[in-house]
């Protein structure tokens, strides 16, 4: 069966070709950069991806055809001569399509925030949660193109990082490779939505554990009871306390217990997903890393001048902070604050490699530890315990996070360039 034989009887949206993308990145939102994430952990040759990122900045990405499962599109070489790229993404299985609606319509909020053009971070959370991942993972994207190269070629890791700024404007385009166009999911959303014909019945109260643990010394090791029901939605009360009371900050309290029942109702689907046994357990975050956590979510501006001031830090400082945390979680926050350690012997050997086929396009950097700097600009990279390249520029005679990371050095420093141009 060719390619466009496969095409046939599937919905398709077609986007005309994108300007030339130069003095911006290619992805703004989190799921955007999310979506380039997996493209650049994914790829063997951090130099294809490299060049796969000039030739889509420079406009030769065509028209891009998006279906269920696969993106297209002709991408064209310096010479001009055009070849078919095509990239496959996993459709998601119907039983996953009904978890994934089952998440969707249980809050009003995620419906209101896909009609907006949006992505909410809680609804891919959520989505997780009930084992449903909606971004593509490492490996997940399966590149071919007419041009025979394995691997990522430079025509489909163009099409990819064109692909970045179509799902930063759409995140539709993301559930239509998934499998739903807009149309069919918002009719099964509307049924999905419908109201049910009875309410749950609540689960009878269960025997606490240190009684059960307590009966082995009579019975010998009892069965454990059946795990708790999954939570379908997290929620608090309108109004924990009244907003008189001396000395309570009824505002604080409300964003705190909102954000406890989201996190506990994730962290109990995670907990009845086959294998949750065996997943190592998460590291504790510090009170700072729970604090930029939390400032991250976007409280009213009292909340958030308060947790800067319960962990002694200046306002300025949480805000960079949580620039950090959005680029990058917790590897984030530590590259900002961090010192420069020494640099390891892998980023030294991919700066050089960076550049091996240009050697003119260097830049003129200035080392210390695990930061190199432009000489002369306000632009600087900075190499992290996870691998990973950081972008950051100076502001205000400060280094602040500048985007998301890159697999490689000159995808960070083109955003930090960018960035500090852009100031």
């Amino acid at each position: 069966m060719t390619w466009d034989e496969e095409a046939q009887h599937e919905e398709e949206r077609v986007f005309a070709a994108l300007p030339p993308a130069r003095g911006r990145g290619f992805a703004s939102s989190w799921w955007g950069v999310g979506w380039l994430r997996a493209v650049e952990d994914s790829a063997l040759e951090s130099a294809r991806m490299a060049d796969g990122r000039r030739t889509a900045r420079a406009g030769a990405v065509g028209a891009v055809s998006v279906r269920p499962g696969r993106l297209t599109a002709v991408v064209r070489d310096r010479d001009g001569v055009g070849w078919r790229a095509d990239v496959t993404l996993r459709r998601l299985t119907a039983d996953e399509w009904q978890r994934l609606l089952a998440v969707v319509a249980g809050e009003a909020g995620h419906i209101a925030a896909l009609l907006d053009r949006d992505m909410p971070p809680d609804l891919v959370a959520d989505a997780g949660a009930a084992g449903v991942d909606l971004l593509p993972g490492i490996g997940d994207l399966e590149p071919r193109c007419e041009c025979g190269e394995f691997d990522h070629c430079v025509h489909s890791a163009a099409l990819c990082y064109q692909a970045a700024r179509l799902l930063d404007e759409d995140p539709w385009v993301l559930l239509l490779l998934r499998g739903r166009g807009e149309e069919e999911l918002l009719r099964e959303l509307r049924t999905a939505s419908a109201p049910a014909g009875e309410p749950v019945a609540r689960e009878a109260a269960g025997v606490p554990a240190a009684e059960r643990y307590a009966a082995r010394a009579v019975h010998g090791d009892p069965a454990l009871p059946p795990p708790p029901p999954p939570v379908e939605r997290a929620g608090t009360p309108p109004a924990l306390v009244p907003c008189d009371v001396p000395g309570v900050d009824a505002a604080a309290l409300e964003f705190l217990a909102a954000d406890a029942a989201g996190r506990a109702r994730v962290l109990l689907a995670l907990a009845l997903r086959p294998g949750h046994a065996g997943q190592p357990v998460p590291r504790e975050e510090g009170v700072w890393q729970d604090a930029v956590r939390l400032a991250a979510a976007g409280p009213a501006d009292p909340v958030a001048a308060r947790l800067a001031r319960g962990c002694g830090r200046t306002a300025r400082e949480l805000r960079l902070a949580v620039r950090a945390w959005r680029a990058g979680g917790g590897a984030g926050l530590a590259v900002l604050e961090d010192p420069p350690g020494q640099a390891p012997v892998v980023a030294v050997e991919q700066l050089a490699a960076a550049w091996a086929d240009d050697a003119a396009a260097r830049p003129r950097l200035r080392a210390s530890g695990t930061h190199w700097t432009v000489v002369g600009e306000g632009a600087q990279v900075r190499y992290g315990t996870d691998g990973r390249w950081w972008p950051f520029r100076k502001e205000a005679g400060r280094w602040a996070p500048a985007g998301a990371s890159a697999a490689d050095p000159a995808g960070a420093l083109l955003t930090a360039r960018e960035a500090a141009e852009r100031g």
